[in-house]
């Protein structure tokens, strides 16, 4: 597992990129504020409940939490599902909204 920075995801998605992004927060976390991409809550991965992203085994994808520790677990248990391009936004969508000047 990697890391990526608010920084460098913040250029990707200025450039247009087609990213995998993966929220592994609970869903009222999800609708409240994110950067886009698939809601599975972190509960959903440790139960193997992964089908609408078994497709993405072979690409980057990135996950994200509130403070980046959820997004870490499901980063390593991916991994360990066959996933050999994980990233984990480094302090999550904390770190994210103080970049943007955004409160959570």
């Amino acid at each position: 597992m990697e890391l990526i920075t608010c920084e460098q995801l913040k250029a990707r998605l200025a450039e247009k990129e087609n990213l995998n992004l993966l929220d592994v927060r609970e869903p009222a976390e999800h609708e409240a504020y994110n950067v886009g991409g698939i809601s599975i809550p972190l509960g959903n991965i440790m139960s193997m409940q992964i089908d609408e992203i078994e497709n993405l085994k072979d690409q980057e994808v990135i996950c994200y939490c509130r403070s980046g520790n959820r997004s870490m677990q499901a980063s390593l248990m991916l991994e360990t599902m066959g996933f050999q391009n994980v990233k984990n936004l480094a302090g999550g969508m904390v770190a994210w909204a103080a970049m943007q000047g955004d409160t959570l």
